[in-house]
């Protein structure tokens, strides 16, 4: 996980959109660092599908450890959170709302609000109807982030994998209804990060901008 040791001990709820092995590599040593010194569980909050995954080919005892069933001198070390599409869930003063998503495996995006901001994200996806439809309907969108995997050369790809390219980005964008939100691409793959950069910067979207991993945002 790409957090530093002090953030680390401060984490202690964890959102699965899917999983996928990119998106819950992680996870397992994560716990294993933090094991002996949690004075309180590790929440994963997922879907009921992604958490039957986790148990079925993660944390069986053959790959890892079932933290859900281990304990430390302090109590239980980690335990679910199911949350289910459409259905409003909270994480301290923070409301999230899971979105259906177009990937190959069942994925969610989520709306993410507390009093004063809100913004969403769609996680992993290709060509999106039911998000769009959510999202549309928030009166006050502070972000938007949206994926953007693959270059326009390997759309064959994208398509098979569920995934978008600059291309079908900009298609993307034009179901979005808040023509003044600042836009975010994420989950660019590395691979290929100079090549999409370019395709995307080519496309000349207002309020479009690549999001950088480690720098500090406030919306």
């Amino acid at each position: 996980m790409a957090a530093n040791p002090e953030q680390q001990r401060n984490i202690r709820d964890i959102i699965l959109t899917h999983a996928h092995l990119d998106h819950i590599a992680g996870l397992p040593l994560f716990i294993d660092d933090l094991f002996a010194g949690l004075s309180e569980p590790i929440r994963i909050h997922a879907t009921a599908e992604v958490i039957e995954v986790l148990e079925r080919d993660i944390f069986n005892w053959s790959v890892y450890p079932r933290f859900s069933e281990l304990s430390n001198e302090n109590g239980a070390v980690m335990e679910y959170k199911t949350f289910e599409n459409g259905l409003e869930f909270c994480i301290n003063d923070l409301h999230f709302v899971a979105v259906s998503v177009n990937h190959k495996v069942p994925t969610v995006g989520l709306i993410v609000s507390n009093e004063k901001k809100s913004f969403a994200i769609t996680g992993d996806t290709a060509e999106m109807e039911e998000f769009w439809s959510e999202v549309n309907k928030v009166d006050r969108l502070d972000a938007l982030l949206i994926e953007c995997a693959f270059p326009n050369e390997l759309r064959d790809l994208a398509q098979v994998s569920h995934h978008l390219t600059p291309d079908c980005l900009k298609s993307e964008i034009s179901k979005f209804k808040n023509k003044t939100c600042p836009i975010y691409i994420i989950n660019i793959k590395p691979m290929y990060y100079e090549e999409i950069v370019a395709q995307i910067a080519e496309l000349d979207i207002k309020n479009l901008e690549i999001l950088e991993v480690g720098k500090i945002y406030n919306w």
